[in-house]
């Protein structure tokens, strides 16, 4: 694998295993890490809880045997709701244990609205977001003290979603941001405008590449999320409506140092033939990133 790729990762959810009840078919670990060491990479993260191995020896083991490293993890928690902090600590205390004894830096956190899913919306009032900013406090001592670092993901059908959301955390929390591109354009953000505006606040990439009119749609209340996802709302990178090429420029330029996690959310009604499904796309988005980090490399040296 190239040195410009050492900082890229994959994740179970471009292989559309995810968290959400009845997302769809859910393939088993062994392939899916297997792939994503056959496209060339060498680290992933977690995916959801359960999914690989919660006992830290077995996660190490299964991890090796596919000659890769653990970088992070995706934690949603409900953090704006006074009583029921203390039970989500205790799991997400749980999933920073195994996070650390596997080898991860990086503990991504996502502001959970309680309900299952990603559907819907929810607004704070001014007590909750207070109780938010708390709660994001508490994660991120009990995640140092495991020597993890902590992320904040908006992420659709949160309550960090939309502009205003992710304006307002800004303001109420210092906690850096897992800038994942897919959802902050879904949720009518622009991940371009953001990573120029507060550079220093950027500690974790999700690289996804996005269909502009789904993500209209789905902003629109005219389609659901995960229907959008089974629509194609992510695309390998470069063929969406992100423009890469600037998002990593700007990432680079400012001295960004982190993880690039190629993620291109997807929902399977079957297990794929081997060779096709996921792989196809994860190893397209993969070789695009790779163009894009050389060319600037090399911008960067003249």
């Amino acid at each position: 694998m190239s040195r410009a790729l050492d900082r890229v990762a994959g994740a179970p959810i471009s292989w559309g295993v995810c968290e959400v009840p009845g997302w769809g078919y859910q393939l088993d670990p062994d392939r899916v890490l297997g792939e994503v060491a056959e496209i060339g990479l060498r680290a992933t993260e977690l995916g959801p809880e359960g999914y690989l191995p919660i006992d830290a020896a077995s996660l190490r083991e299964l991890l090796a045997a596919h000659g890769l490293a653990l970088v992070a993890g995706f934690v949603p928690a409900v953090l704006h709701l006074e009583g029921a902090l203390a039970d989500e600590l205790v799991r997400v205390e749980a999933s920073a244990d195994l996070l650390a004894s596997g080898g991860a830096t990086m503990l991504v956190l996502a502001a959970a609205t309680g309900r299952d899913g990603y559907e819907g919306s929810a607004e704070l009032d001014a007590d909750a977001w207070s109780a938010l900013a708390r709660g994001i406090d508490r994660v991120v001592e009990l995640a140092a003290d495991r020597r993890l670092a902590v992320s904040l993901h908006p992420h659709v059908g949160t309550v960090v979603e939309g502009p205003h959301h992710v304006e307002r955390l800004l303001e109420r929390s210092p906690v850096p941001l897992c800038v994942d591109t897919g959802h902050l354009m879904v949720g009518g953000s622009d991940p371009l405008e953001l990573v120029r505006a507060v550079p220093e606040r950027v500690a974790h990439v999700h690289l996804k590449d996005v269909n502009a009119d789904l993500a209209e749609q789905v902003r629109a209340k005219g389609l659901t999320y995960h229907e959008a996802v089974r629509r194609g709302l992510y695309q390998p990178l470069g063929a969406g409506d992100l423009d890469v090429p600037e998002l990593v420029g700007a990432l680079e330029r400012s001295g960004y140092g982190g993880w690039y996690v190629l993620e291109q959310d997807t929902v399977l009604e079957a297990e794929p033939e081997r060779g096709t499904g996921p792989i196809r796309d994860a190893r397209t988005s993969l070789a695009s990133l790779e163009r894009v980090i050389e060319e600037v490399n090399a911008a960067a040296t003249g």
